[in-house]
């Protein structure tokens, strides 16, 4: 039985044009690209999504892997990344950041007119920009605790971090969101009272 063809020489064929080596490269790896996506995205038409995305950037951004890192590593930063932009597209409504101990809390209540329900696609969208204004970092922990509402252990493990790094950088992350909250959108969300704190 023959060995496996390693992912170094699929890659080198794969930029060389050879479909088979694309075909090998996204077969090895499909399970493993959903199942992250899965991870982060919990619903399996949106994990699809997420891969197809995934395999897209892969293949586009492949003559960057420089071998300095395994090939899954590079890979699982796609995942993450392409993972966090698919989340952040469809953020939720948002009333406080005010507990770090707890996930956001999502409006129930029903909207009473057209302007209420403009009011919070405005803040929706408001929030959008104001997490793409964060570094990566920042907007991952943000998006990870509040959007996708991972403990802090499941954050160490998707980021690589100790609890003591999780918690001090998601402290810092939101003290940095609130800051570019005052600085860009005092209006969309009245941050002088108490609809919306961080």
């Amino acid at each position: 039985m023959a060995a496996p063809i390693s992912d170094e020489i699929l890659i080198q064929q794969a930029l060389a044009g050879r479909q088979s080596a694309c075909s090998m490269l996204v077969k090895r790896y499909e399970k493993y690209v959903f199942t992250l996506a899965l991870r982060f995205v919990k619903n399996r038409e949106d994990a699809h999504e997420v891969a197809q995305d995934c395999f897209l950037r892969m293949f586009r951004y492949m003559a960057d892997f420089r071998g300095d890192c395994k090939f899954t590593t590079w890979l699982y930063r796609i995942v993450y990344s392409t993972s966090l932009n698919h989340l952040r597209k469809k953020m939720p409504d948002i009333h406080s950041l005010d507990d770090a101990e707890r996930p956001l809390q999502l409006s129930s209540e029903a909207v009473p007119d057209a302007s209420a329900g403009l009011e919070r696609n405005d803040r929706n969208a408001a929030l959008r920009r104001a997490i793409d204004m964060l570094s990566h970092d920042d907007a991952g922990i943000i998006t990870l605790f509040y959007l996708y509402e991972q403990s802090l252990e499941e954050i160490c493990q998707v980021m690589d971090l100790t609890m003591t790094n999780a918690k001090t950088k998601l402290c810092r992350a939101r003290q940095r969101l609130r800051a570019i909250m005052d600085a860009n959108f005092t209006t969309e969300f009245d941050l002088g009272t108490n609809t919306t704190t961080i």
